[in-house]
């Protein structure tokens, strides 16, 4: 099972990566301002678009949110398949942790609704990916509010569920830092 490791890395480091392309083909295609421009006007003249260069004059529209930058074409495709392909390794992740734990013979409750958020979760990542903000709104924020606390909630089961099969000191070693990670993510989450 050691080999598996790969997995929740390469989650992470695809979805960072993807991200942030996605980002940079928002701003080279003029459909968001860059990070570094902190300065928005309330109205801005029709500019002549310089390939290669990012907007120069930007509005409070402008600003580069995740989501924001993943609305229109040809970046909307890439931000697609982040979500998908980031909910198909959230859900073998969740599958992985589910058996790794029934094999140190806990089969309980607790288990089972780990691997139902983690899901959940993956759902909310599949909606918020196809669902662009700038096109179907509504249904881009029903995704959010099902991938952040359920993906927060399995993170929670699992430090609990960390603590429920640790055996050694480096286990508990290893509940202890997920419970720290666990609470970052909960001040990242209502902050």
């Amino acid at each position: 099972m050691t080999a598996w490791i790969v997995l929740p890395v390469s989650l992470s480091a695809f979805s960072i990566t993807g991200i942030w392309i996605v980002y940079a083909m928002a701003v080279m295609n003029h459909h968001v301002c860059p990070v570094e421009n902190w300065s928005y006007n309330v109205t801005c003249t029709e500019e002549m678009p310089r390939p290669g260069f990012p907007k120069t004059c930007c509005t409070i529209q402008d600003i580069p949110l995740i989501s924001k930058c993943g609305s229109f074409p040809p970046e909307s495709c890439l931000f697609s398949l982040i979500g998908n392909v980031g909910a198909f390794m959230v859900i073998m992740v969740c599958l992985l942790r589910y058996a790794q734990v029934i094999e140190h013979s806990h089969h309980c409750w607790l288990n089972t609704s780990a691997l139902v958020s983690g899901c959940t979760n993956a759902v909310g990542l599949v909606m918020v990916g196809n669902f662009q903000v700038d096109h179907a709104k509504s249904l881009h924020y029903v995704g959010a509010g099902v991938a952040f606390p359920a993906g927060l909630l399995f993170v929670c089961l699992q430090c609990v569920l960390t603590y429920r099969v640790a055996v050694t000191a480096l286990d508990y070693w290893m509940a202890h830092c997920r419970v720290a990670l666990a609470i970052s993510a909960m001040v990242s989450l209502v902050l």
